[in-house]
Parts: structure tokens; C-alpha cells; sequence
């Protein structure tokens, strides 16, 4: 199993913009995608963003133009820029890889990263 670690999560008023990484315990670079959940309170958990290891990107139609997924190999990154955020983006975020029917490869889910969007 890989390990992911959230972090970049703050409080931040409606309009504002935060960016989240996630840095996995072992190389992603063979993984198919790498996607950005986020789960709200009293909701289930929802895919935000993907990204293939071809760069296919994909949107939920609640962030698309707000929101940016990208990946770097490398450093075994996957990082999200958000902007314009509004009241309903609060939740916890997470990151893990992904399956060719973009669906969690793993059991396991890190600690997240708390959004906060309020005034």
C-alpha cells in the first residue's frame, strides 16, 4: 500500500484561494491516476479531481474553473490550487491513487486536510 499526506488545509473568506499537496510514501508513477476527494459533514466522501498518469484531467462540475489538480513524478507530488472558494467547499480533502474506473486503488485514507471557508 502507499502512504499519502495531506497538508496546505487552512481557513480562508469566500473568494480566497489555498493551495493542498499530497506527497505519497512511494512513487506514483506507475499509478493510472491520482485524484483529490473531499468529504463535508454529513456527506459522502466525493471525487473533485483526477489526473491519469497520461495527464487526463478531470472536474466534478462543482469546482471546474476554480479548481486545479497537478502531479510531479518526481517528488511523487500530486497538488491542488483552489481559488475562489466559496462556503460549500468546506470539508476534509484528500488525495489517494486511482483505478481506471477512478475509484480508490486502497483501503487506507491519510489524515486529510481541513478546508475552512468562511468569513
Amino acid at each position: 500500500q502507499v502512504q499519502f499526506v495531506e497538508s496546505g488545509g487552512g481557513l480562508v473568506q469566500p473568494g480566497g484561494s489555498l493551495t493542498l499537496s499530497c506527497a505519497a510514501s512511494r512513487s506514483i508513477f506507475a499509478l493510472y491516476a491520482m485524484g483529490w476527494y473531499r468529504q463535508a459533514p454529513g456527506n459522502e466522501r466525493e471525487l473533485v479531481a483526477s489526473i491519469t498518469s497520461g495527464e487526463t484531467i478531470q472536474y466534478a462540475d462543482s469546482v471546474k474553473g476554480r479548481f486545479t489538480i497537478s502531479r510531479d513524478n518526481r517528488r511523487n507530488t500530486v497538488s491542488l490550487e483552489m481559488h475562489s472558494l466559496k462556503p460549500e467547499d468546506t470539508a476534509v480533502y484528500y488525495c489517494t491513487g486511482l483505478n481506471r474506473n477512478l475509484a480508490p486503488l486502497y483501503d487506507n485514507w491519510g489524515q486529510g486536510t481541513q478546508v475552512t471557508v468562511s468569513s
